[in-house]
């Protein structure tokens, strides 16, 4: 057990949150100069049978996993088996029709492949099969010109690059991230796609007074109204073992600043996922090669990037992925200090608490 003053008052912070209601269950780890310096939890995991949050506890994480996916994406590129400017048809024909020919791995990266839409006629069982759904992916047309207009792909993004990944290496991507970033790390608590053995220890998501979708739209959806509401997918047996890039990650807070902590300078106990170098590029604020008016701004390849909105923190040096519902991951390079947070119970921004906890860290030092 951790015993310094910034981890109880830490601890103070999440059990005060749960008392007073804003949080059913919660996680925060950070690590600091390589060192696990604060792992708290609090609350329970699980309403109906009681059983309370700690460190090993499993969260579904949402869009958290995207930052996970980006780092695999760079691994490769950094032993050169793909370039960011390889056309993704290159290596996948299939998806190189209806306009896609040309579409980079930058792209998909940055958020600008134009095809941020789901496939129509599918559901859940669709969804779940890897081949299934990338095939339908495949098969997309972009809504814009790739490359001129960068807009957030909640689902696709993580079967383009995921997919594009096992072609260049050959493993899937499940077991890219066991091999990669889970078993080098010692990041027992990482899964894109459980194994039965953990269904119980993974929380179940609430969101009281979640709107019901409509399920009549018929016009393109980055995340159809069959998936709503949203925070239920989770709670699914069928989604929380399936390998979803983009958003199936089911971690614990922990697990998830152990990756970010790994990629600071220095690593964890001399082991970097990622050169600096790697890191500077994979960090560069992007824009579309032909802006066709505004765009999403503060985003990496892959990543997000620091601002004035952000957790995580004001300048673009900070980097890592939000999740729906409030999860969390980034590291904040000049600091050498990296974030993980998760919590169970879905409700409004300020009901989080995750700015209480990083208030603790808003010094000229940190964030």
């Amino acid at each position: 057990m951790i015993e310094t003053t910034m981890q109880k008052r830490i601890q103070a912070i999440l059990d005060r949150s749960v008392s007073e209601g804003k949080e059913r269950g919660v996680q925060f780890a950070a690590y600091l100069d390589g060192k696990l310096a604060v792992d708290a939890s609090s609350g329970i995991a699980n309403p109906a049978d009681g059983s309370k949050v700690d460190g090993s506890t499993l969260f579904p994480v949402f869009s958290t996993t995207k930052g996970i996916a980006a780092t695999v994406v760079h691994l490769l590129v950094e032993r050169r088996l793909i370039s960011y400017d390889t056309p993704i048809a290159d290596l996948w024909p299939e998806f190189g029709v209806r306009g896609k020919q040309l579409i980079t791995l930058r792209q998909a990266l940055n958020h600008s492949a134009g095809i941020p839409q789901m496939p129509g006629e599918i559901g859940f069982a669709e969804m779940c099969d890897w081949d299934t759904i990338c095939k339908a992916v495949a098969g997309l047309p972009p809504l814009w010109e790739p490359g001129t207009r960068i807009e957030y792909h909640a689902m696709t993004y993580g079967w383009i690059v995921g997919e594009v990944a096992r072609r260049v290496d050959g493993r899937s991507f499940a077991q890219l991230v066991d091999d990669e970033i889970k078993r080098p790390l010692g990041a027992e608590d990482l899964y894109v796609g459980i194994p039965d053995a953990v269904e119980d220890r993974v929380a179940i998501l609430e969101h009281p007074g979640c709107p019901i979708p409509d399920p009549h739209v018929t016009t393109p959806e980055s995340v159809p109204s069959w998936m709503g509401p949203l925070y239920g997918i989770m709670n699914r047996p069928d989604v929380r073992r399936a390998c979803i890039p983009a958003s199936s990650g089911i971690a614990s807070a922990r697990s998830i600043a152990l990756h970010y902590a790994a990629l600071l300078p220095g690593g964890i106990d001399g082991l970097s996922l990622l050169p600096p170098d790697r890191i500077r590029i994979a960090t560069q604020p992007q824009a579309p090669e032909k802006p066709a008016g505004d765009f999403e701004k503060n985003r990496g390849l892959g990543y997000g990037l620091g601002s004035e909105e952000s957790f995580m923190g004001c300048r673009t040096i900070g980097f890592g992925h939000g999740g729906f519902g409030g999860s969390l991951g980034f590291a904040y390079p000049e600091a050498r200090l990296a974030i993980g947070f998760t919590r169970n119970l879905f409700a409004n921004a300020d009901a989080n608490t995750l700015p209480l906890v990083l208030n603790e860290f808003r010094t000229d030092k940190y964030v």
